[in-house]
């Protein structure tokens, strides 16, 4: 198991355990059966009942949550200092003495159940999975996280046992803490949990700093496509992108401030002031820029009246036309680096995201990258560099359009 620990003043302690378990991992036509292990890991260990697991942190004053995507599962835990290494015990029990009882497993198929029907009542959210699927069809990359009713259905204890036991070992998992405390007494308290709850032969911790695991090549993929699916809704939902850079790709820094400035969190983003600014057409419209280790994902999303799609894509087109032939002004480009530095600063001053994003650098780099090393890079781009990565990738030969109406 790898390790990464990162010294705090706070008196509230965070760690996190990724597991390299997502939905890319299921076999075929287990589609949720990773989501689904997540929801049952807190049903019950050897040593303790669905209620105590459930209870054990919150009786403290703290949090334990999980979360799945389509690369990893991670459960994390939130405590005061003093209890981390109850924190650490119970993460480790949850992660090697799961006994998926059957009563629970059919109670948390309705529950899932119930979420799937939950996502295709909220078309912002469910026109994102849906792109995905066209656009990743025939790859692991395509199967939604929550999977789909027809598998869930057909997933038995068995089934779930097997994958926890072919994927919750020692060296698939990557700890990380954000605590007050001696980094020698936070590696204690994990080696020591790991001995005691798993009986793997490959135990050991392992120092999460070393060099860069080796990207697995780009993920073969479709040519782009133009779908319109029929929704009863009073709004049209529409996505537009592209494929993008992988993880491994040392195109992602520029990418990554294009797709912040075009369509980033901030109200100054191009997309919100002129198609909500000035003309008033769209309540949100953002872009993201999705990471997997072989492939990724540059989206623009929108909700409008059905009568002016037509006018958003077109003002859209001519924000991306912009970008693909023009070169951002010196004044620009260092305004728009000083924003996205910033809201990385804030961002990581928040413990949580701390220790979730330090397990998910170790994951994927076999490292924890500091921020001050990705702000070198942010702070390196040149405005020909954005230009040439807008004509890349939203190039209109590439791009994809998926349009509820």
């Amino acid at each position: 198991m790898r390790f990464a620990f990162k010294r705090s003043l706070s008196p509230v302690a965070y760690c996190a355990l990724h597991v390299k378990a997502g939905t890319r991992y299921e076999d075929k036509n287990q589609g949720g059966l990773a989501h689904f292990t997540e929801h049952l890991l807190f049903k019950g260990t050897q040593t303790k009942s669905a209620n105590t697991v459930n209870s054990f942190i919150e009786r403290l004053g703290g949090e334990l949550n999980a979360y799945t995507t389509k690369e990893e599962t991670v459960i994390h835990a939130t405590v005061l200092k003093e209890d981390l290494r109850k924190a650490v015990g119970l993460l480790m029990d949850i992660a090697f003495r799961c006994t998926f009882p059957d009563r629970e497993i059919e109670k948390e198929r309705g529950v899932v159940l119930e979420e799937i029907n939950t996502y295709k009542d909220s078309p912002a959210e469910q026109i994102y999975d849906d792109f995905e699927e066209y656009m990743f069809d025939g790859t692991p990359l395509s199967m939604p996280v929550l999977g789909k009713a027809r598998y869930l259905k057909k997933i038995d204890r068995d089934t779930v046992s097997e994958y926890y036991r072919k994927m919750f070992i020692p060296e698939n998992m990557y700890f990380t803490i954000v605590a007050d405390i001696e980094e020698s007494r936070a590696r204690d308290m994990v080696s020591k949990a790991l001995d005691t709850y798993s009986t793997s032969a490959s135990n050991g911790l392992e120092d999460g700093e070393g060099e860069a695991i080796a990207g697995s090549g780009q993920l073969g993929g479709n040519a782009p496509f133009e779908k319109s699916v029929s929704r009863h809704s009073h709004q049209a939902h529409c996505v537009i992108g592209a494929r993008a850079y992988s993880a491994y790709d040392s195109r992602r820094i520029p990418l990554s401030l294009l797709v912040n400035i075009l369509g980033g969190p901030m109200a100054n983003s191009r997309l919100n002031l002129i198609l909500r600014e000035k003309y008033g057409l769209v309540y949100s419209v953002d872009a993201s820029y999705g990471l997997y280790t072989d492939a990724g994902t540059a989206t623009i999303y929108f909700g409008c009246e059905k009568a002016n799609v037509q006018k958003c894509l077109t003002l859209i087109e001519r924000e991306l036309r912009s970008l693909r032939e023009e070169t951002l002004s010196p004044r620009a480009l260092n305004s728009a680096k000083k924003q996205l530095l910033g809201q990385m600063a804030i961002a990581a001053d928040n413990g949580e995201a701390q220790v979730l994003s330090m397990g998910k650098s170790l994951m994927t780099y076999g490292r924890v990258i500091s921020n001050s090393e990705t702000a070198e890079l942010i702070s390196g781009i040149t405005a020909e560099e954005i230009r040439d990565t807008a004509a890349d990738i939203f190039n209109p030969e590439n791009i994809s359009r998926l349009l509820y109406i």
